[in-house]
C-alpha cells in the first residue's frame, strides 16, 4: 500500500469519525477520502500531473494542505512541501531544483510563491478552502482519451512495487548552504510513521495536535503520516502560539503534541497555563534539541505532567532515531535516550572508524528502514552522507554513557576549538539554562587572534540578570576554558520554522 491508501482504508473502517479538524472545518475520513480523490482527478485532468511529477506545496497547516498532500501521492506524483516563510529568491531556487510542474498555495502564503512562479513560467494554483474549491470545479471521473483512444481511470491502482517509488521531496533548512532535496519512497515513510505510531501509542481514539509546520519532516511524517496509518484524528492550525496550544488542547481534548523545546518554554511562561485544562494529554513530545535538566523540570511543573518524551533524529533519516521516555527524565534529562526507536539502529563511530568506547566522542550514525533514498539529483552529497554499509552520517557529535544513554554533544560544524581544546556549545548552553533568569541560550565560536576561536553566549532572559551574575554562575558550572568570554543579551534567538536555533545567523 502507498501512503494515501490508508486514507481510503480509514474511510471504510471509520467513515464517520473525524479525520481533520481545522478551525470550523471538521472533516470525516469519508469526506477526506472523497476530497483527496476529487483533488487528484482535478490535478490530472487540468494540469496533466502524472506519476513522478513534482508538485510543490507552499501552504500552512490546513485542510487544503492535507488533501493536496495525499492527492498528489495518490496520483503517483511526488509532493514537495516548502517552508512558507521563504523569499521569492529562495523559492525560485527550490522550484528550479525540484523541476516543479505545479505550485499550490493560498492567499495567506502566495505573494512570494506566485512571484517565483511568474519568473520561472511554472503553473500555480491558489486554493484557500479546499471543499469550496472542489465544489466549484468540474472534475472528470476519467482521464481524457490517450494514445490508445480509450479512457481510463486516472487513479487506477499503482503497480505492486509502488511503495518503492518516490513519494515526498523535503528540502533541508539550508543552514550551511543551499537547501538540498531529501527524497523518500513510500515504504520508508510508512516505516517512519509506523515507528512513531508504535512508540507513541497512536490509535483511532488519539487526537493529534499539529501546530508545527507540515513542511518539516517530524510534523509531516511522524504526525500526519503516522496518525493517518492508525486512523487518529488530526487537529491542526496554521501557526503556533502558547495561547493557541492551550486553547486547542482544552477545546478538542487532544492527546498528543509535538513541538520544539522553545514552544514548551514559551508556553510554560504564559499566565494562562495556570488555569488551562490539559488533562486530556497523554504525550507531550519534543524534538529538535533536548530540554536541559533545569528546563525540563520547569516545563513539567508548569504543564502539571511528567509525560514528556524527547525524540532525536534528522530529516535524512525520516526522521527516525532514538527517544527518552518520561520515567527516564528524572536522571537523564538532556539525553536522547538509551535505545533506537522501532525499525531503527544507532551507533557512535570514533575518529578511527570504530564503535566508540563509553564516553568517547564520535559521530552518530543512524540505520534502518526509514532512511532517505537520496539527495535529489545530488549524487556527490548522497555519497558523502551514506556510510559504506548504508547508514546515515548525522553530522552530530555524541557520546554513550556507562548506562548506555546517548548524549548529543553538538553538531560537528558547531564545535568550538579554543586554543586547541574542544568546547561543545551544547554543554555550555545547558549550564546557562540552569540559571533561573535564562529563558534560552545559544553558544557560538567567533574568531580570536590568539586562540583561534573564543566562546560567545547569546541569551534571552526571563528575569533581570547582569553579565556579572551570568559569569559567576558559569564559573561554578564549568571549567574556565569553556566559559563564555562574550555575552549578548537578545530579545529573541533566530529560529527556523521547526524551532531550531539558526546559529549561522547569530554568527
Amino acid at each position: 500500500m502507498i501512503i494515501p491508501a490508508y486514507v481510503a482504508r480509514n474511510a471504510r473502517k471509520y467513515p464517520n469519525q473525524e479525520a481533520v479538524i481545522d478551525g470550523q472545518l471538521r472533516a470525516t475520513w469519508q469526506q477526506l477520502d472523497n476530497d483527496v480523490d476529487r483533488c487528484a482527478r482535478y490535478l490530472v485532468c487540468q494540469y496533466q500531473i502524472s506519476a513522478g511529477d513534482r508538485v510543490c506545496l507552499v501552504l500552512p497547516n490546513s485542510y487544503t494542505f492535507v488533501v493536496a498532500h495525499f492527492a498528489i501521492q495518490r496520483i503517483g506524483a511526488i509532493v514537495a512541501p516548502i517552508n512558507v516563510k521563504l523569499t521569492a529568491s529562495e523559492l525560485n531556487y527550490i522550484f528550479t531544483d525540484a523541476d516543479a510542474r505545479l505550485v499550490i498555495t493560498c492567499d495567506l502564503t502566495s505573494t512570494h510563491a506566485l512571484a517565483a512562479c511568474r519568473d520561472l513560467g511554472i503553473n500555480s494554483l491558489v486554493i484557500n478552502q479546499m471543499p469550496e474549491f472542489l465544489a466549484s470545479q468540474p472534475i472528470a471521473h476519467t482521464l481524457p482519451p490517450g494514445p490508445s483512444d480509450s479512457a481510463q481511470d486516472p487513479l487506477q491502482p499503482l503497480a505492486t512495487d509502488a511503495v518503492l517509488t518516490a513519494a515526498t521531496l523535503l528540502y533541508t533548512s539550508g543552514t550551511t548552504g543551499r537547501p538540498k532535496g531529501v527524497l523518500f519512497h513510500h515504504q520508508a515513510l510508512l516505516f517512519v510513521g509506523m515507528m512513531f505510531a508504535t512508540e507513541m501509542h497512536y490509535g483511532p481514539d488519539s487526537r493529534l495536535l499539529s501546530l508545527m509546520p507540515f513542511t518539516h519532516s517530524a510534523p509531516l511524517n511522524l504526525t500526519l503520516v503516522g496518525g493517518t496509518i492508525m486512523g487518529s484524528t488530526h487537529v491542526i492550525a496554521p501557526t503556533f502560539t502558547p495561547e493557541l496550544l492551550l486553547r486547542l488542547v482544552a477545546q478538542e481534548r487532544t492527546t498528543h503534541f509535538f513541538g520544539a523545546p522553545v514552544a514548551y518554554l514559551m508556553t510554560a511562561q504564559h499566565p494562562a497555563i495556570k488555569t488551562a485544562d490539559l488533562t486530556s494529554m497523554s504525550h507531550w513530545i519534543y524534538g529538535g534539541g533536548p530540554l536541559a535538566g533545569e528546563h525540563a523540570k520547569q516545563v513539567q511543573e508548569a504543564f502539571g505532567s511528567d509525560q514528556f518524551y524527547c525524540v532525536y533524529g534528522l530529516t535524512e533519516a525520516g526522521p527516525t532515531g532514538s527517544f527518552l521516555r518520561p520515567e527516564e527524565h528524572a536522571s537523564k534529562a538532556g539525553s536522547v535516550g538509551r535505545r533506537a526507536a522501532a525499525f531503527t539502529e544507532m551507533r557512535i563511530i570514533n575518529s578511527d572508524g570504530k564503535i566508540a568506547a563509553v564516553n568517547e566522542p564520535g559521530e552518530i550514525h543512524i540505520g534502518g528502514e526509514g532512511l532517505m533514498l537520496e539527495y535529489w539529483r545530488n549524487p556527490s552529497a548522497t555519497a558523502e552522507v551514506f556510510t559504506s554499509d548504508g547508514w546515515i552520517r548525522t553530522g552530530d557529535i555524541g557520546i554513550r554513557d556507562q548506562d548506555g544513554y546517548f548524549w548529543v554533544k553538538d553538531r560537528i560544524k558547531d564545535l568550538i576549538i579554543c586554543g586547541g581544546v574542544n568546547v561543545y556549545p551544547r554543554e555550555v548552553e545547558d549550564a546557562l539554562a540552569r540559571h533561573p533568569a535564562v529563558l534560552e541560550a545559544a553558544v557560538i565560536g567567533i574568531p580570536h587572534p590568539q586562540w583561534g576561536e573564543t566562546v560567545k553566549a547569546c541569551v534571552v532572559l526571563k528575569a533581570d540578570a547582569t553579565e556579572a551574575d551570568l559569569r559567576a554562575h558559569m564559573s561554578n558550572c564549568l571549567a574556565d576554558y569553556k566559559c563564555p568570554r562574550i555575552y549578548a543579551v537578545m530579545d529573541e534567538l533566530p529560529h527556523n520554522a521547526n524551532g531550531k536555533v539558526l546559529k549561522h545567523q547569530l554568527r
